[in-house]
């Protein structure tokens, strides 16, 4: 569709400054200090869905942040795609370690790099700018309904209440989201499934104030010390998580199916000197992509506890705490593996320390069937902008609400997206090459041209 690349070209200049002002506004939903600038990227975005011609939009509070709804209907007859993605971001901390303002959008060497870029601002804009090109074009062939939430990074709390009080506002018949990332520009990929999250707090409590270190240290348990020989135990020799029950539901992945997976090209040498370790580790008898893709986990997120400001202090700390999460796979629930944790911590506490354990939030795994015409559809849109065909491989982070939009509203999901795993995602110096930002632009109208044919 030569219309639809020419109209991009002549606008690519104005789609990347409407990207850079959107990656300006502080959307971080973590902090309340933020709300007022989530509101405003709120505001934002329905301006950005009016602009590129949606015909309807709303703005919907909730008891957290503003959910945005917006909706191009073409012809009822057209089958509609609906594009979910997310407006907020991770904190930035630790700022120092950025290289350039988080929410000061910088472009060095083709990759713009700010908080969001990749994670999702950037790649659920491309749907907006998408809708703008098949709009001004006349070739919509598809109706298009938007529910862009501001919670996805604190794990969508008020998502549920909203999509089950308006399937009739949601009524779809796909779901498409770009929150994912692929192999690499030269090896373009879809992501099949996501893993499941269970995400949890541990506080753990020794005396009844901090003491000093010297007077009662060796005769009253340090509480980070407790901690942190709770959470290694959770791992035995082998990486293998040692919580009883823990794998029970796991769907192990046949021969033939991780024959597959290992076709993907994968340099190993390169993926560790990009991250700046010398030797990989992980769960033993798997391949690292298989570690990160069809294996559950156990990571502690931050931990904490004592004196930790300038200088030093001779404490013995009254608390410690942790952050721990969990990655799932199919056919693990997260209600069932967080209760699981929260009780095994409980359970192995030693009888000098107290423990309270809480869930933050959870979902759960997604798959995307391989034979379908959702992703049949994805797929030829790659190889149609790419020349090459996608190779199919499993993600290794969670997007909490796929299960629940597939269990309310009945609609398999489709994930395009157009990432790369060194995007720095939730780190400092997070980035999205303008060249991906592009070709997913260019790429996604395929996807609405070929999932139309299905009832042409």
């Amino acid at each position: 569709m030569n219309s639809w690349k020419e109209f991009q070209e002549q606008n690519k200049d104005r789609f990347l400054n409407e990207l850079l002002d959107l990656l300006r506004i502080p959307s971080v939903s973590a902090k309340s200090e933020n709300k007022a600038d989530m509101l405003n990227c709120a505001k934002a975005v329905e301006k950005s869905l009016l602009d590129a011609g949606a015909n309807t939009t709303k703005i919907y509070e909730t008891l957290g942040h503003p959910i945005v709804y917006g909706e191009l209907i073409v012809d009822p007859s057209f089958p509609t795609v609906l594009v979910y993605g997310h407006y907020d971001v991770q904190p930035a901390e630790p700022l120092e370690l950025w290289n350039s303002g988080p929410f000061d959008p910088t472009i060095i060497d083709g990759k713009i790099f700010a908080r969001g870029s990749c994670d999702d601002k950037g790649q659920f804009y491309m749907h907006v700018k998408a809708l703008e090109i098949m709009n001004k074009t006349n070739s919509l062939c598809t109706n298009i309904k938007f529910i862009i939430e501001g919670e996805e990074e604190i794990g969508s709390p008020n998502l549920a209440t909203f999509v089950k009080a308006n399937h009739a506002l949601l009524k779809a018949d796909v779901i498409l989201i770009s929150d994912t990332a692929m192999i690499s520009m030269d090896n373009p990929s879809i992501d099949i499934g996501v893993r499941g999250l269970s995400y949890i707090e541990v506080e753990v409590t020794g005396p009844n104030r901090d003491l000093h270190s010297g007077v009662y240290g060796g005769a009253v348990a340090n509480p980070i010390t407790i901690l942190s020989k709770m959470i290694a135990s959770c791992h035995d020799e082998n990486n293998h998580i040692t919580i009883p029950g823990f794998y029970d539901d796991v769907v192990a992945s046949t021969t033939a199916e991780r024959a597959k997976m290992a076709e993907a090209p994968f340099d190993l040498k390169e993926w560790s000197e990009d991250l700046g370790i010398k030797e990989v580790w992980g769960e033993k008898g798997y391949s690292t992509n298989e570690r990160t893709g069809i294996r559950p986990t156990l990571e502690v997120n931050g931990i904490w506890g004592g004196y930790t400001g300038e200088g030093a202090k001779t404490v013995l700390p009254s608390k410690a705490f942790a952050k721990i999460s969990c990655r799932l796979v199919p056919n693990q629930s997260s209600e069932k593996i967080t209760e699981m944790v929260l009780a095994h911590f409980k359970k192995i506490a030693p009888p000098y320390i107290t423990v309270n354990a809480f869930e933050h939030h959870g979902g759960e795994p997604y798959m995307t069937p391989i034979d379908s015409h959702e992703y049949k559809s994805a797929a030829k849109a790659i190889a149609t902008t790419f020349g090459k065909e996608p190779i199919p491989v499993r993600g290794g982070g969670s997007i909490p609400i796929c299960a629940l939009f597939e269990k309310e509203l009945g609609l398999k999901i489709v994930f395009m997206g157009f990432g790369l795993d060194s995007d720095n995602l939730h780190s400092p110096n997070e980035k999205y090459d303008i060249v991906n930002f592009y070709k997913g632009i260019e790429t996604i109208p395929y996807f609405h041209k070929y999932f139309a044919e299905k009832n042409a």
